[in-house]
């Protein structure tokens, strides 16, 4: 268990990837103020259907730009999720919200195979979109890589991030996946018919004297 700052966000962040902030309440102009001068770490717990049960402990990269109103546009990096086990809306002499947390115990042991079968799925979903894809080694892939990328609602996305293991976590991708490309699939199959209605078409002859009555 950990006290940590906490600052509630409609957003999912996922381990590792750069978390943009306009810092713009007072409280948490404070908060990082105080992430500068001690180097300390902070939460942003999901709040979604009126609660905040999990989130993302996030650290200050750096300050990228200061207004004349004291607003402040930062750059954190996300690092490990956590469950939330208690919250306060205001930590004893601070002005900032905190809470204790319990770092979920991540295991990462998701063959490469999945690892390649599910990128391979992402492929072909940008594939059916048409939008641009960089080639990603498997070794580099993680479910990480991809989450905000695919099309996951928010829910969705939320409940990744409650996954501990990384094989759960890929399996829950590759089933949104094929879920996924099969529905463009369809769409894309009707809009073909769609696009052939009303053009001249050529029938091949049929022999009549196979019909039977």
């Amino acid at each position: 268990m950990m006290k940590l700052p906490l600052f509630p966000l409609q957003s999912v962040f996922f381990p590792g990837e750069t978390v943009p902030l306009h810092i713009f309440e007072d409280r948490y102009k404070q908060l990082i103020v105080d992430c500068r001068k001690e180097a300390m770490t902070f939460g942003i717990p999901v709040y979604i259907n009126n609660t905040i049960s999990y989130g993302t402990e996030v650290q200050l990269v750096e300050v990228v730009t200061t207004y004349d109103n004291g607003e402040m546009d930062v750059m954190c990096v996300a690092r490990q999720v956590f469950k939330v086990l208690s919250f306060q809306n205001q930590i004893k002499g601070k002005p900032y919200a905190g809470g204790d947390v319990q770092f979920l115990d991540m295991e990462n042991d998701a063959s490469e195979k999945l690892r390649k079968e599910v990128l391979e799925h992402v492929e072909k979903l940008y594939d059916l979109m048409e939008m641009p894809f960089t080639k990603t080694s498997p070794k580099q892939f993680n479910s990480y890589s991809f989450a905000h990328k695919m099309g996951l609602s928010f829910e969705q996305e939320y409940e990744l991030l409650q996954i501990s293991n990384e094989t759960e976590r890929l399996l829950f991708i590759k089933n949104h996946l094929e879920n996924t490309t099969s529905v463009l699939n369809e769409v894309k199959r009707t809009k073909g018919i769609i696009e052939l209605n009303g053009h001249f078409k050529n029938f091949d002859p049929l022999d009549f004297d196979n019909f039977k009555t």
